[in-house]
């Protein structure tokens, strides 16, 4: 998704630069970047509160993107076929912080 986010907003306006275009990127790569930091934690929950991090981005994606297809930046197409890919990661990361924060 990182990709794909990356070139749909080299077709934002250009006084978008520091507003959506920022947003949405810095976004999409803090899921990642918060997976990855929490991977290298010790316990369980500190990698679960990372998770969480990841999850509170991934929503702030789908919300830019949505303020995107209003402002008629993206397709339609674009959006449903991102739209579905959040969901997708959306439901993973929630079985995952459910599974790390599961007491044994």
């Amino acid at each position: 998704m990182i990709i794909e986010i990356y070139r749909l907003t080299k077709n934002f306006p250009a006084d978008e630069r520091f507003g959506l275009i920022s947003q949405l990127r810095r976004a999409i790569i803090s899921i990642s970047l918060n997976i990855a930091e929490g991977s290298g934690k010790i316990s369980k929950k500190d990698f679960a509160n990372f998770i969480r991090i990841a999850i509170g981005s991934l929503i702030e994606t789908d919300t830019a993107l949505k303020i995107s297809l209003d402002l008629e930046y993206i397709s339609r197409k674009d959006y449903e076929k991102l739209d579905l890919k959040i969901k997708e990661l959306y439901f993973k990361l929630i079985g995952l912080d459910k599974s790390l924060r599961k007491k044994k």
